[in-house]
């Protein structure tokens, strides 16, 4: 099995969690060699999308994001996902300022380095939740920046994290022109990680409009995958749903997005509008522009028949698919 699922990225996968590494193996490898085994058995869990107004000053803004994970869990939430970048502005300029350091394990976390790291630490051990924190600015001891999700245990622990691979480079006239490239380090690992409640893939933002990533976590056996993500005014009308209900279906697995809330003002307008979309392609739970918490209890199990009743993954002609072959055929 590793060494299909290794063909069919140029990247390493990522993997932790509770079945085969453990949270404390997980910890310790954090971003290390990937223990591929059998996926755990999916099973339903309750599963909270925190969408939080975002602005300038990061003590308001851990506070909010505090107050929002507590919100959730208090309706019962055992998986959490905060938004992208949900502890400073969403600009080019603003990344490397609210850039922290995050630690290959929480016993390392040094609180005034890493408030925000810090921070979700204490929460998901408190909570005893695992939460899966949206992203933040990631400083590496070489100075590079990072777009970087990371997702800590019921312990505490850091399981993994991942760092956007697909960096935000786009420009379209008179609408919106933006560019991450410009501070930001685009990551080269693809990540999974393993509940008690089934296998999560996480992706970030515009990770989504790639395909291939998140048919390489159906192929890592992942029953979700959640993207927290920002889209915007010109995109997010046209795309958001369409890529979760496309990569959804694709993949036969649960897709959960986590968005900022709209702020108005000056600045990058985030589109909102959080959701999570069912293997089928059902649009099971969402919300609109505002702060909310978008909840629901889901069944990671209904990958198990779709995969069945609509064999694609056994279908697959993928002797046919490298562009190479037809290279003057066409």
């Amino acid at each position: 099995m590793r060494a299909a699922l290794l063909q069919l990225s140029r990247h390493p996968i990522v993997r932790a969690g509770v079945a085969g590494c453990g949270l404390a193996a997980a910890a310790r490898q954090h971003q290390s060699t990937l223990c591929i085994g059998a996926p755990p058995s999916p099973k339903s869990v309750k599963l909270a999308l925190c969408q939080i107004v975002v602005g300038d000053d990061k003590p308001t803004n851990m506070k909010v994001a505090e107050a929002a994970v507590r919100k959730a869990v208090g309706m019962g939430a055992q998986i959490v996902s905060l938004p992208e970048i949900w502890n400073g502005p969403y600009a080019v300029d603003k990344f490397a300022l609210y850039a922290e350091e995050v630690p290959k394990s929480a016993s390392a976390i040094d609180e005034a380095k890493s408030p925000s790291v810090a921070l979700m630490s204490k929460l998901s051990k408190e909570l005893g939740i695992y939460l899966i924190g949206g992203s933040i600015s990631e400083r590496d001891a070489q100075g590079r920046v990072y777009n970087c999700s990371i997702v800590f245990g019921p312990d505490g622990g850091i399981i993994t994290k991942h760092r956007k691979m697909h960096l935000f480079d786009i420009d379209i006239p008179g609408k919106i022109t933006f560019k991450e490239s410009d501070t930001l380090t685009g990551g080269d690992s693809a990540t999974v990680f393993d509940t008690p409640y089934g296998r999560i893939g996480i992706g970030i933002c515009y990770d989504i409009r790639f395909p291939m990533l998140a048919n390489v976590y159906r192929d890592a056996g992942a029953h979700l995958i959640v993207y927290p993500g920002n889209f915007n005014l010109t995109t997010g009308p046209a795309h958001w749903e369409l890529l979760q209900r496309g990569r959804a279906v694709d993949n036969q697995l649960w897709v959960a997005t986590a968005s900022q809330a709209r702020a108005g003002g000056p600045g990058y307008q985030s589109y909102g509008h959080s959701m999570i979309v069912s293997p089928w392609g059902k649009l099971v739970a969402h919300t609109e522009e505002k702060s909310d918490i978008v909840f629901a209890e889901i069944d990671l199990d209904e990958v198990t028949a779709i995969r069945k009743n609509v064999p694609i993954s056994m279908q697959k002609r993928t002797d046919l698919y490298d562009t190479a072959k037809w290279k003057g055929k066409l």
